[in-house]
């Protein structure tokens, strides 16, 4: 594929997903943007990826000093029950990884394979891998984010 026509079938995925998540309200009951998921905390988010092999939905710990990202990383393994009692699933814990962008954090995450996005019969897996998951984190995160407020 040609970068203009992976960028408009990367576009195309995400925007279908948004529309078919809009009536999806989050587990305070209100309108959300699961796509774009603010957490509250700069440090803090959660993502959704996918490529020509996979699905992945991850926590996403990110600071310039490590041992900030150690502290929040500690804290979501003293959560790991309640977070685990919300997603139903082991998720992976790397407590080192390098982002897309070439800098470490720390990653809680779960990978779906083998889906393609740029196979549009690979869509309906992919919504469906990231759907309950997002959901989850909404819910672990409602109950979950007052234990962060004071690291902020």
């Amino acid at each position: 594929m040609y970068s203009k026509e992976v960028s408009q079938t990367r576009e195309a995925f995400w925007t279908r997903f948004g529309q078919y998540m809009s009536p999806v309200l989050s587990a305070e009951g209100a309108k959300f943007n699961w796509i774009n998921y603010k957490t509250g905390q700069k440090i803090i988010s959660f993502k959704m990826r996918a490529d020509k092999h996979k699905g992945r939905i991850s926590i996403q710990i990110s600071h310039k000093e490590l041992s900030v990202q150690q502290v929040y990383f500690e804290q979501f393994q003293a959560l790991n029950k309640i977070l685990h009692a919300h997603l139903g699933e082991q998720w992976t814990w790397n407590f080192r990884e390098t982002d897309v962008y070439g800098k470490l954090s720390c990653s809680i995450f779960k990978v779906s394979q083998p889906l393609n996005l740029y196979k549009k019969e690979d869509w309906p897996g992919l919504i469906s891998f990231f759907k309950p998951r997002i959901i989850a984190l909404d819910a672990f995160w409602s109950e979950a984010r007052y234990g962060f407020e004071e690291f902020s």
